[in-house]
């Protein structure tokens, strides 16, 4: 959360001094708790192996051992579990009627009072009304969103006005290469179509 505050306090004009005692969290060593381990969640996991966290996850369905092994991750079936050990906790679901609101003020409540939460899925899923309670009264440290609803929040949003969240215009993909693969994905399954072949990436497999 000192990211965007610190790099205001760098360019004022007003700066004079840095402080000594403005001091972040580790993330090495810290948990990471991970729901929603499709391929998105499961390379999440992959990166946050290099930083020797450790990872939890809740899933609908369990990961290959092998699978879990290989990135050091701990299968959780009940997300209070995830939800009560993590001192991250990153929401990678699709949205569904299911996962609509799927952190509200229980699930926050279960959260570390030192604890983020980071949402790179759809707005939807949290309950931003509780998380707003939930930032104000500290239940929860901070929160990271990349995604919000609406989007972009009206301007005269509390989540606007709060120090420990950052938010970011739904910029997880925003790269000219992402751009470009994804451009290059949807050409190969319309080509497919129209061949009368396999479509590479089908949603939903007959």
């Amino acid at each position: 959360m000192y990211l965007h505050t610190g790099c205001q306090i760098t360019v004022s004009p007003d700066t004079k001094s840095f402080a000594v005692d403005w001091l972040g969290v580790e993330v090495t060593r810290a948990t990471l708790g991970i729901i929603g381990m499709g391929s998105i969640g499961y390379k999440v996991a992959q990166r946050a192996r290099a930083f020797n966290m450790r990872i939890l996850y809740h899933n609908r369905n369990r990961r290959r051992k092998e699978e879990e092994e290989a990135v050091g991750a701990h299968y959780c079936a009940k997300m209070e579990d995830l939800l009560q050990q993590s001192d991250f906790v990153m929401l990678v679901v699709n949205l569904t009627p299911e996962t609509h609101k799927l952190i509200g003020k229980k699930e926050l409540g279960l959260m570390k009072h030192t604890a983020t939460l980071i949402n790179i899925s759809r707005g939807a899923v949290i309950d931003q009304d509780a998380l707003v309670e939930a930032l104000q009264n500290k239940v929860i440290r901070a929160a990271a969103l990349d995604v919000t609803y609406p989007e972009p929040l009206p301007r005269d949003h509390p989540l606007l006005t709060l120090n420990s969240i950052i938010i970011t215009p739904h910029i997880g993909t925003a790269t000219v290469q992402a751009i470009r693969m994804m451009a290059e994905e949807a050409i190969a399954n319309m080509l497919a179509v129209l061949n009368g072949q396999p479509i590479p990436s089908e949603v939903f497999p007959k």
